[in-house]
């Protein structure tokens, strides 16, 4: 016997938040609980991104059919028969999917007092640390952020482009931060010439990877960008659920996942699976979410190669703790509760 039960919550963001197409200052999640018959609760949280045709409410609006399959099943450990209901439940909605997928793990872990990389059986030795985020602003601003994470300790540092200072934003960023990882995305703005000579310039300064740097719907452009870039690529916006891996296998190096764009744990798992399978490296992404999402992904952290899981560290205030990630080191060891971790403040 499982209740459930959900709810939206607005999150104010510590700074205004830019990328190539907008900037944003709040951002909308919504809860989902799951409990079982003896009080245990299960949570998670969906991140939708209107990118992707979701919103707060498209997420609220099915979110009464899948946990009906929830409470039909009614039974926290039996997630592939849940999750395979709830996909054919409702087709679409993955961010609403994934909010449900994470409570149920959360919970079959609880239930087993134990973490939910030790129910996986990962070692969390393996775990890489997270980026975090610089978002395009003014120069000024962005020269400020970057000093400020610098001197917080974060040593990988994901930054924004996409804009007509795109040269003069890096090194301002390199300015700043010397000796630091960089990576940037620019969130399909550029063209495949465009991006090419990027490469150049930012291979100079010691960037690591290029993330999507031309439209997703530009297959063609993409696989130029690939053959010609003096830098590795890697694909978010054009690798959103497991059948766009074979696709993108021969134009890009780094799968770029993330739990909202392909509908859950069980997903994710085999979307890594599947990369791995096709010789790419990967890497985790979120949206701006709540710890109630963010926790989980964490756990997944020992399977990747790059993590980019700093959506709640962008928030002003979190409902939500979630696993310690100290200057972007997500400390799975270190975490002294079941579950995912996650847990109202």
């Amino acid at each position: 016997m499982l209740s459930t039960e959900f709810e939206r919550i607005s999150m104010s963001l510590a700074d205004p938040f830019g990328i190539s197409r907008g900037t944003q200052t709040e951002a909308e999640n919504v809860v989902v609980r799951i409990e079982d018959e003896g009080g245990m609760t299960g949570v998670g949280a969906a991140a939708p991104s209107s990118h992707y045709g979701e919103t707060a409410d498209t997420v609220e609006a099915v979110l009464p059919d899948l946990l009906a399959v929830v409470e039909e099943v009614g039974d926290p450990h039996a997630i592939d028969r849940i999750e395979r209901r709830m996909k054919e439940t409702v087709r679409h909605n993955p961010a609403a999917r994934t909010a449900v997928s994470i409570a149920l793990h959360d919970l079959a872990a609880k239930r087993l007092g134990i973490p939910l990389y030790r129910l996986w059986g990962l070692d969390p030795d393996r775990t890489p640390s997270s980026s975090f985020t610089i978002g395009l602003d003014d120069l000024q601003t962005m020269r400020e952020k970057t000093a400020d994470a610098y001197e917080s300790g974060y040593d990988v540092l994901k930054v924004k482009l996409g804009t007509d200072r795109d040269k003069a934003i890096v090194e301002a960023v390199r300015d700043e931060a010397p000796g630091v990882t960089i990576r940037v995305d620019a969130n399909e703005a550029w063209t495949p010439r465009e991006a090419v000579e990027m490469s150049e310039f930012l291979a100079d300064y010691g960037v690591e990877f290029i993330e999507q740097p031309v439209p997703a719907e530009d297959h063609e452009g993409l696989k130029f960008v690939y053959e010609n870039a003096a830098l590795p690529i890697a694909a978010d916006e054009s690798c959103v659920t497991v059948d766009d891996i074979p696709k993108i296998a021969d134009r890009v190096d780094i799968a770029n996942l993330k739990l909202m764009k392909c509908g859950g744990l069980t997903e994710a798992k085999r979307m890594i699976h599947t990369a791995r399978a096709h010789g790419l490296e990967v890497m985790l992404g979120c949206m701006i979410e709540t710890n109630a999402a963010i926790a989980a992904g964490c756990h997944l952290a020992p399977l990747l190669d790059y993590a980019d899981l700093d959506g709640s560290l962008l928030l002003a205030d979190d409902p939500y703790e979630g696993v310690p990630m100290p200057h972007g080191a997500i400390d799975l060891e270190s975490l002294d509760r079941s579950g995912t971790g996650a847990h109202p403040l």
